[in-house]
């Protein structure tokens, strides 16, 4: 009898403390561009094994239509932007304080094509060949890659010349798809896209004077519920730690 009361007081007990551990588990959610996934996803593990009591949801995704998302008041703790126009929007409609929101990260434009492909492409001139019939670009209203694409193809006076190539992409991963899949045969996408696929070589990179600089803002959105896990995990992303992550998958940091 006292090994059976033994037995159920102990499952009991650890009843009571998987339950505890559950209510004491922090959902962060972080609306993060797409072209963070793969660095994010490593730094998710890394977090996880820091403070496992926090759990990080990413929502990836074009950064104007998560800004979007943020607007109409959809669960954000976090949002990591592709652009500063997307984060000033926010700090603007006070939905982000802008003492917590700060540049991160940099990048470069480039162009890939298939990488078993030998269209000889090198630089935006060539895509006007004959040879090149579909030419992917983000949707430049709401995709930073694909408004990057537009200002230097804009600065090169051919955005209109390509109209008839164009196609547009939901985000910059569907870009990198295309191209990857022959939909396209040429895409302008991140330098840190391009090295995350093996079906895609950059055939050259943008003129970086063509367009403004890529820029990644990180913030703390005002509306979350847990404000100090948040900070915690802002605060994180800027830590020698997280850049060694990111700088791993080509990002750079901003030049100042």
């Amino acid at each position: 009898m006292f090994v059976v009361l033994v037995l159920i007081l102990t499952t009991g007990c650890t009843k009571n403390q998987a339950a505890e551990s559950a209510r004491q588990t922090i959902e962060l959610t972080v609306s993060a561009a797409a072209s963070l996934t793969d660095a994010l996803n490593e730094i998710q593990k890394v977090y996880g094994a820091k403070q496992p009591a926090v759990k990080l949801n990413f929502n990836y995704g074009a950064s104007g239509s998560l800004q979007q998302q943020i607007e109409q008041g959809a669960p954000a703790d976090l949002f990591l932007s592709a652009a500063p126009k997307n984060m000033n929007a926010l700090v603007e409609k006070q939905l982000v304080d802008t003492n917590k929101q700060r540049t991160v990260l940099g990048n470069e434009l480039v162009v890939v094509v298939p990488a078993d492909g030998n269209l000889p492409l090198a630089g935006l001139n060539d895509l006007t060949k004959a040879e090149v019939k579909r030419v992917a670009v983000g949707i430049p209203e709401s995709v930073p890659a694909g408004s990057y694409a537009k200002e230097s193809l804009l600065a090169a006076k051919l955005w209109d010349t390509l109209q008839t190539k164009t196609v547009q992409g939901k985000d910059v991963r569907q870009v990198l798809q295309y191209v990857e899949t022959g939909n396209a045969d040429a895409g302008f996408v991140y330098r840190t896209d391009a090295l995350t696929s093996k079906k895609v070589k950059i055939a050259f990179a943008v003129d970086a004077k063509s367009y403004s600089p890529i820029e990644y803002p990180f913030g703390v959105v005002k509306a979350t519920k847990h404000p100090k896990e948040a900070e915690a995990l802002y605060t994180y992303l800027h830590s020698k730690e997280a850049l060694d992550v990111f700088a791993k998958y080509g990002f750079s940091q901003p030049k100042r």
